[in-house]
């Protein structure tokens, strides 16, 4: 039986209040609800959500054992180059494997899944990564502003130790328009909400799930959870009493904390549940774009062996807080910023440089020597160990998933920074190796020296004259 065989999730440092936003701009319709959402650093974007909750889903696990990595999102940096091939690049994954992406829905992560569920249990992968992450630009003002947040989450899909069985499946599709963006757009358009709600979420949600229940010959009361957006708080109670379920059977959406995280959504909710399942568990998860699609799943005896994972719970606590509007605004570059005569973007990096070097850029794969086990960052060909000196007996090192400490750190004012002041220093692997690394999702007045550190794939900078996105990896504090 195909099924899930560990979980993961990313969420955002930073978190603003919906009066912080309210407060500045007001808001087009009535009074936004209390709660706040999860705003991506101005670094973030989503493949960099999606490599997040990758690790927390891989961790422990094998990489070089998954076969097959999909992505789905709204949110794509790039149009044409395939963005889940940059996130297993980025994983150090075999190159043997599927890739692929799943876009222009937030159905998108359930249908990822599903496909990835149907590979599994032809025989045709043994075991893929789905990841679904969203970042998704607002107008100022608009409902959307207070509704979407930021996140990603992940899946692995297998046959073996799997903690939450595939039981079944029931799909609807309708070209249903309440939004949409066309190509080359920032953001995207909706219709009245009055039409959303009331000719597609609150009867597009019944239906989906009243077809699986129907298929499977189910009641509502067989499940522990049930899993669907919360666009509408209100209508998202409401669903709940027709269908005939309990509240304390309705998954939390995670709206008034993290926010409508579009593709993710649905993925986010079902890390959660798995979070806090028993063995015999049903799990039902529902998405909603353009139709829907609804899962169910059964938990086994064996989700209690799934250890170390951050998830949603412990990415929920840790937190911090924007105050400023404005400085929301500048990590999003709706407020350009004047980054003066140090901020000139350079030319972006050769792309035949990047193919070559992408084991060291992207996946952070330094050397270690053979003979003595130093390991070394860039790879070298010549051990840096003064008793070895070993040369050419070097093999590949990845030092993305080892945590180290804070050697020597700067805070830089002079450097052209969006959140300034830029913030860098070198970093002593545990493991052994040493480099100097940009540091993220830190105050400096909380960097201090010994501080531990751990790895975080980030945006560097992005080249709107090209078209190129670059990233590089960053340290920063351990997340509890």
């Amino acid at each position: 039986m195909a099924g899930i065989t560990s979980y993961g999730a990313y969420i955002p440092r930073y978190r603003i209040n919906h009066n912080t936003i309210f407060s500045a701009v007001g808001f087009l319709g009535t009074f936004p609800a209390p709660g706040e959402k999860a705003v991506a650093n101005w670094d973030e974007d989503t493949l960099s959500m999606a490599v997040a909750a990758a690790i927390d889903c891989l961790n422990g696990i094998k990489r070089e054992n998954v076969d097959g990595l999909f992505l789905a999102t709204t949110t794509m940096p790039y149009v044409v180059r395939q963005n889940s091939a940059i996130v297993a690049a980025v994983l150090d994954l075999q190159p043997n494997i599927r890739t692929a992406d799943f876009v222009g829905s937030t159905k998108s992560g359930t249908g990822a899944l599903l496909s990835a569920l149907d590979a599994v249990k032809a025989g045709d992968a043994s075991n893929i990564l789905v990841c679904a992450s969203d970042c998704r630009m607002t107008k100022p003002g608009g409902a959307q502003e207070h509704l979407y947040g930021d996140g990603a989450a992940a899946l692995l899909l297998g046959k073996e130790d799997v903690i939450a069985d595939l039981e079944g499946h029931y799909s609807v599709s309708y070209d249903f328009p309440d939004r949409w963006k066309a190509s080359g757009e920032t953001f995207e358009h909706a219709w009245e909400d009055r039409f959303i709600r009331d000719a597609g979420y609150s009867k597009i949600i019944p239906e989906v799930i009243s077809g699986l229940l129907k298929k499977y010959e189910l009641t509502i009361q067989d499940f522990a959870k049930v899993i669907y957006p919360g666009l509408y708080p209100r209508e998202h109670a409401s669903i709940a009493k027709r269908l005939g379920a309990d509240p304390s059977q309705i998954q939390d959406s995670m709206l008034a904390t993290v926010g409508d995280t579009g593709a993710a959504s649905p993925l986010m909710m079902l890390v959660a549940a798995l979070e806090q399942a028993k063995p015999g568990d049903k799990i039902m998860v529902v998405s909603f774009g353009n139709g829907g699609d609804a899962l169910f799943f059964k938990v086994t005896d064996k989700i209690g062996k799934v250890k170390g994972r951050r998830g949603t719970e412990k990415h929920l606590a840790s937190k911090k807080e924007l105050s400023s509007y404005e400085r929301y605004l500048a990590f999003r570059k709706i407020a350009p910023m004047e980054m003066g005569m140090r901020g000139e973007e350079s030319t972006s990096t050769s792309m035949s440089l990047l193919f070559r070097d992408r084991k060291m850029v992207l996946a952070l794969c330094g050397s270690k020597c053979k003979r003595c086990g130093t390991p070394q960052f860039p790879p070298q060909r010549i051990c840096v160990n003064p008793d070895c000196g070993a040369v050419d007996e070097m093999e590949d090192y990845r030092f993305s998933d080892k945590k180290g400490s804070l050697f020597t750190y700067t805070g830089d004012n002079l450097a052209a920074s969006i959140d300034p002041p830029a913030m860098y220093g070198q970093v002593d692997f545990d493991r052994g190796g040493r480099f100097w690394f940009d540091l993220t999702d830190c105050d400096l007045e909380s960097v201090s020296v010994g501080m531990p550190v751990e790895m975080t794939f980030r945006r560097k900078y992005v080249d709107e004259t090209r078209g190129v996105h670059g990233y590089f990896w960053k340290a920063a504090p351990i997340r509890a």
